[in-house]
């Protein structure tokens, strides 16, 4: 992607509402995090007006809008870095050394959820911005085609997830269009999304599949079968010299124990158990799995 160059931004006139969306709907897309910085109240004379918007990287790349000029770009920069890390919106006043001092503030301190930072611009006006983070959804991997991946490619959207199925080719006309299909179990390492991984092959390509999903960057792990496959498998990976600490990740029987019979009730109480892993520690309490 092409990033602006920073020495233009706040010289440049602000980028058009079409164009941000545009912008933003492509990064989404491409499953980029970002944040969107809006200028929301200035005071006397600044660059920037309320309303102005800038779209921003994960790295502090302003991809495009205008917020102003220098005055406001490094204290912006450092929120929107700050955003996208914690997943927490933002909110900066930005005001001259003497109306800091005023407010008994310094540069840097946070009271009452406003950050403050010093306008070192001749201008000396003040600007409050309102810096969002945008997440990529959290993606539910499934390799396998069984009743139970099925069932979970179609109840996994309805808690957030984006699904991917990886199954061999004929199998894969078993998955809902909504989900993305892929030949085989090729999962990348990486990917910018919080990945969830759960195996459901039944039998076809179990080790292959595990292995697929252990050189993943991935939350969570799962497995679906009985603690004796799961144990039996364990040992096949232990042969192909695959270390203990990965075999660990591997959490299985996959689901909580809510008494699952038919696969779409297995299928929810392993999306019970994802959300678990998920949300932990954003409620202020830890969650302990069963």
């Amino acid at each position: 992607m092409k990033h602006s160059d920073p020495a233009t931004i706040g010289t440049a006139h602000p980028t058009l509402t079409d164009d941000l969306a545009t912008l933003t709907d492509r990064l989404r897309n491409e499953a980029e995090p970002f944040a969107v910085a809006t200028v929301v109240r200035t005071i006397s004379v600044t660059a920037a007006k309320a309303g102005a918007k800038a779209v921003i990287g994960a790295d502090g790349s302003i991809f495009g809008g205008w917020i102003g000029g220098g005055c406001a770009r490094s204290a912006v920069v450092k929120a929107a870095k700050a955003a996208i890390e914690d997943g927490e919106t933002k909110l900066i006043s930005i005001q001259p050394e003497e109306l800091l001092a005023e407010l008994g503030v310094e540069a840097g301190d946070n009271r009452e959820g406003i950050q403050f930072a010093k306008n070192m611009c001749p201008s000396q006006g003040t600007m409050d911005i309102f810096v969002e983070p945008v997440l990529p959804r959290p993606k539910l991997v499934i390799l396998g085609s069984s009743p139970v991946a099925v069932a979970l490619a179609k109840q996994g959207p309805s808690i957030g997830f984006d699904c991917v199925a990886y199954a061999p080719l004929d199998d894969l006309s078993a998955f809902p269009e909504y989900c993305e299909w892929i030949d085989g179990f090729g999962v990348p390492e990486n990917s910018n999304a919080d990945r969830f991984v759960v195996v459901s092959t039944q039998g076809r390509g179990d080790v292959a599949a595990l292995e697929a999903a252990l050189a993943a960057r991935s939350k969570h792990i799962a497995f679906v079968g009985s603690n004796r496959k799961i144990a039996a498998l364990k040992n096949k990976l232990r042969e192909k010299d695959i270390q203990e600490a990965d075999l660990d990740r591997i959490s299985g029987p996959a689901g909580l124990d809510l008494g699952a019979i038919t696969p779409e009730e297995i299928a929810l109480s392993i999306l019970a158990e994802l959300l678990m892993v998920r949300r932990k520690g954003q409620r202020g309490t830890d969650i302990h799995l069963i």
